[in-house]
């Protein structure tokens, strides 16, 4: 009798609210994930991204078994679901907990990690597959559809190497591994949107350049848009002092203005990644001064738990992703060809971060010899930085639903076959060389090197006094020639050190202008800003 009572209430449960179950059952298997994270925090070779896949495969074995080999799935993927709710809280929270005065000094070199490698290695990916798909076999790909594949595999997943990093053992290197993996991800999904709107059937020499000058306006028109929410929510919590009332009002204001710049940019179809980073940024400006202080340690351990709980849900779903039968069985490959094809991408992915990684590497070093601070990227570093992007994660499978599939479905055989080669090469590259980052990391930078790094970060930076940031640009109180003196060392220190001097005249700017009006404490009083 309580067995039927049971199948009863479940299978009218099931009619009723047919996503109650699968709902429910996906957030316990979260949950257990989170307890095994736990349990396995001290393993050298296991991080949080390899422990939701392996239980994610682990419950796709177990529903398999249970359906009888129909499907792995509880949920099934939508690209919008990943796009619209779980990415921006893990990117918002990338902006709003970034050490800025490292980001920032370091701008230049995370750039060019973060756009020109792009750039670098979706050329590399994109001939390279192009030229190698056919001989394996594996045909019927268009020429948007080789482009796109250099875009999804450009998108990098640091957090296996971010979670290993310490910002106060190694400063330049987790400065540089973090901002290039935040930089990257929205450059990969700007590039891809340029890459859909490109009109392959009208292709002529000025194409590149179309897709050259549309890349920059998203950029920077989305950054711009993360910057004006910023400057805005900072302004009204300052002017209107939710805290006297109501600690709740102030960060539900932070949260809805923060989700309100992603979704502006995406209905101005800009990049929601690149507006919620800088929006982040702003907010832990400017805007966390002017709320309580309950509100403001809050605000840090919610955004984190938010950001925290949205990656093991993607990763947990890639789990169960790696044994759907449906698109195993529609897929155009053997399973020798999909091993061939997984192996191409991964080698390419190998050459395409090399190529970049280390002669940009050089470049910054040959850029910075003449600077006082001289914290260059020594080939250690080089290495890490290399190695820490081969993972691929959570933007490279969107990315990948995105182009070949149409809500996580696919009939077409060819379709079929890269979303498996996807999620094979973003299995591997997260468990095998996941597996191996912290033993690496060990090796290349022990606890005594470490600690000497976080040493050398500490010195004194060239003509920083304290009295050298309160000085104007111009004063009308001095005499022209003093004025004319001091612009005229000002442009010798910009051609030198021109990252150093920019930030040095910036901070000026804002100790003058910005905080005043959106709010936080004086520079003296927080160095870290």
């Amino acid at each position: 009798m309580g067995i039927g009572l049971t199948e009863f209430l479940t299978n009218k449960l099931a009619a009723e609210h047919p996503q109650v179950i699968p709902i429910s059952v996906f957030i316990a298997i979260l949950c257990l994930c989170l307890v095994i994270g736990h349990l396995l925090e001290e393993n050298r070779w296991v991080n949080e991204s390899i422990t939701a896949i392996l239980v994610g495969a682990v419950s796709g074995t177990v529903i398999l078994l249970i359906s009888k080999g129909k499907s792995s799935h509880i949920l099934v993927f939508d690209e919008e679901l990943f796009f619209i709710y779980l990415l921006p809280p893990i990117i918002f929270n990338a902006g709003f907990q970034v050490k800025k005065k490292k980001f920032f000094h370091n701008f230049l070199t995370i750039m060019s990690f973060g756009v020109i490698g792009v750039f670098i290695s979706t050329v590399i990916i994109s001939f390279g597959t192009w030229f190698l798909f056919p001989k394996l076999g594996f045909k019927g790909l268009s020429a948007r559809d080789y482009l796109a594949i250099g875009t999804i595999f450009s998108s990098t997943d640091t957090v296996c190497t971010l979670q290993i990093l310490h910002q106060d053992e190694t400063p330049l290197l987790y400065s540089l591994v973090f901002g290039e993996g935040v930089v990257n991800d929205a450059t990969s999904v700007v590039l891809f949107n340029a890459v859909q709107k490109i009109h392959f059937e009208s292709l002529n020499g000025w194409t590149a350049l179309r897709v050259f000058g549309n890349f920059l306006y998203l950029f920077s028109t989305s950054t711009l848009l993360g910057i004006a929410v910023g400057l805005v929510t900072s302004f009204v919590l300052k002017t209107l002092y939710f805290g006297r009332h109501s600690t709740t009002r102030e960060l539900a204001i932070m949260v809805l203005m923060a989700y309100l710049s992603y979704m502006l940019a995406e209905l101005f179809s800009l990049s929601g990644i690149l507006t919620v980073f800088f929006c982040g940024v702003l907010m832990s400006h400017y805007a966390s001064y002017n709320v309580t202080e309950s509100s403001r340690i809050t605000s840090r351990h919610v955004f984190a738990m938010m950001s925290f709980i949205a990656e093991t849900f993607i990763f947990l779903y890639v789990g169960t992703d790696a044994l759907d039968v449906t698109k195993w069985n529609t897929s155009s490959l053997s399973v020798g060809g999909t091993l061939g094809v997984s192996s191409v991408i991964t080698a390419l992915v190998l050459l395409g971060r090399a190529a970049f990684v280390f002669p940009l590497s050089i470049l910054t070093n040959f850029m910075n010899r003449h600077t006082e601070r001289n914290e260059s990227i020594t080939f250690k570093h080089q290495v890490i930085i290399w190695w820490a992007g081969l993972m691929r994660g959570a933007v490279s499978i969107a990315l990948a639903f995105k182009q070949f599939t149409y809500s996580g479905v696919t009939l077409d055989p060819v379709n079929a076959a890269m979303v498996t080669n996807t999620t094979i090469v973003v299995l591997f590259t997260t468990l095998v060389f996941g597996f191996l980052t912290k033993p690496l990391v060990n090796y290349l930078l022990p606890h005594d090197a470490s600690h000497n790094t976080r040493n050398r970060g500490k010195r004194t930076e060239p003509g920083s006094p304290k009295e050298d940031a309160t000085l104007p640009l111009l004063s009308f109180d001095e005499s022209a020639s003093t004025n004319f003196n001091r612009a005229k060392d000002s442009i010798s220190l910009l051609m030198e050190q021109p990252v150093y001097t920019i930030h040095r005249y910036w901070r000026k700017f804002d100790d003058t202008y910005m905080r005043p009006i959106f709010g936080g404490p004086r520079r003296e009083n927080h160095p870290e800003c």
